[in-house]
């Protein structure tokens, strides 16, 4: 990612940070503008060129969306096309995060939780993966396969974010998406996510209590993520994005005959 990217994101998220009247609809919108974007290259290439002067930029903007769309994912959207990216296809990437963001915005729910049970679903099941990722298959049908499955089990948020997801994955493999929306979502709520492995179900208490060493550790409220891994033979591993805690007493064991073995 470019530097200009970076930038441009950041400038993207202030602006949803200071926007009003941010609901699912105006998440929607934005999930749609990313799909038309995406599918035009000559409407990403034209609102991503920094050599067109940013006021024109945020004009065409306000002609091709402004009829159709809120005021308020217009501005949004006009306020992305003026930051400079370093490529169309990161200003498409940076629209798609904007519209997770903004679900999040909008959407009370637990997403971060509802992601990551659903990605564990569709890891432990081979021909939903591929239902769901294929590059064959009718992308509205696997929208619609995706609200089948979460009615009821979900938020509309997590609802919204993963049919959007999966009906334009553009190539890229659905637990990815999914891993990164749920990085989105935390970020945009202030939270890490910790991914836990563990050979049996942590109790409340001892949730709490891993949730309270990991919030000081990193100077962040922690959302934890359970995986039973029968594999960990007692105590825990704890992922935080590059960052790995392993207390398990098999990585304790390897440890030792490393040590035995000189």
């Amino acid at each position: 990612m470019g530097s200009a990217t970076t930038q441009a994101r950041t400038a993207t998220s202030e602006a949803l940070a200071s926007a009003s009247g941010v609901d699912l609809d105006v998440a929607r919108e934005l999930f749609a503008a990313v799909a038309a974007v995406s599918g035009s290259a000559q409407l990403s290439g034209a609102l991503s060129d920094s050599s067109v002067p940013a006021e024109a930029r945020a004009g065409l903007v306000s002609a091709v969306f402004g009829p159709s769309y809120r005021p308020a994912t217009v501005e949004l959207l006009s306020r992305a096309a003026q930051q400079r990216w370093s490529s169309a296809a990161e200003f498409v990437e940076g629209l798609e995060e904007l519209a997770v963001r903004a679900t999040s915005v909008a959407e009370t729910g637990d997403i971060e939780a509802e992601l990551f049970s659903f990605s564990r679903t569709v890891a432990s099941n081979g021909e939903l993966e591929l239902a769901l990722g294929g590059r064959l298959g009718d992308a509205s049908a696997k929208g619609t396969l995706v609200s089948t499955l979460l009615d009821g089990r979900a938020s509309a948020g997590t609802a919204l974010i993963v049919s959007s997801l999966v009906e334009h994955a553009r190539g890229r493999r659905v637990r990815a998406l999914l891993r990164r929306a749920e990085r989105i979502v935390a970020d945009q709520r202030s939270r890490i996510v910790a991914t836990v492995s563990a050979a049996a179900p942590l109790s409340a208490d001892q949730q709490t209590r891993l949730q309270n060493a990991l919030s000081a550790r990193y100077g962040s409220a922690v959302t934890l993520n359970t995986v039973i891994d029968p594999t960990v033979l007692g105590g825990l591993r704890v992922q935080v994005a590059d960052d790995v805690i392993d207390a398990s007493v098999s990585a304790r064991l390897a440890d030792l005959r490393q040590r035995i073995a000189g």
